[in-house]
């Protein structure tokens, strides 16, 4: 049994921004995943809402930096063979982080968490996946528009970012534009459409990391 992570913010928890509340289980992104690789890969959705990379948000109802809460999942879900990791949308916030280059300084901290972790009972470090979220888009959601003002350029950058951070640090990178794009209902989320298509894009890379 193979064990995938995948470590995230509303995206992977499956926020729904027609309904206002979370896409059907069988939709999310980490579902079809798991439904594509089969019995023999557990695959664990690990996502909340407003998660950044590393950054506090002091408005926050709950611990939402990353870099904080990693070192307790990865020790909640070991052995883990790979950890899927898609943030940085919400380091896109003025009030958080901002710049696109934050949020990859993030995702650095973030694998250097994950290769320096302390494994109990001699468990191998996991390979770490790197995962590019879809840009923001325009919106005309008053709200969204406002806490991610100048959202939609930076989050442009983040693909070519990722990527050489990838390369650089050896680790795999997907970027989920290629196959989906944000809804224009909030300039942020996916619609359903766009998470399922997600989880069927990122079968191959992670059956080749897997080795399966």
């Amino acid at each position: 049994m193979k064990t995938v992570l995948c470590f995230g913010d509303s995206l992977t928890w499956g926020y729904d921004a027609e309904t206002l509340g979370r896409h059907r289980f069988e939709d999310r992104w980490p579902s079809v995943l798991s439904a594509a690789l089969g019995p023999e890969v557990n695959v664990i959705p690990e996502g909340l809402n407003g998660r950044t990379t590393g950054y506090d948000d002091h408005l926050a109802d709950c611990e939402r930096n990353g870099a904080k809460s990693l070192p307790t999942v990865l020790h909640s879900h070991m052995p883990i063979d790979l950890v899927v990791i898609m943030l940085g949308s919400n380091d896109m916030k003025p009030a958080v982080a901002g710049p696109a280059f934050a949020a990859r300084q993030g995702i650095q901290r973030l694998v250097g968490l994950v290769r320096h972790h302390e494994w109990s009972f001699d468990y191998e470090t996991p390979d770490i996946l790197i995962v590019s979220p879809p840009p923001l888009c325009e919106t005309a959601n008053p709200v969204f528009a406002a806490i991610f003002a100048g959202g939609v350029e930076q989050s442009q950058m983040l693909a070519s970012l990722y990527r050489d951070l990838a390369d650089e640090m050896g680790c795999g990178f997907y970027d989920a534009a290629s196959v989906a794009r944000t809804t224009p209902l909030d300039g942020v989320h996916l619609d359903a459409e766009n998470t399922r298509a997600l989880g069927r894009g990122l079968e191959p890379i992670v059956r080749m990391m897997l080795g399966i």
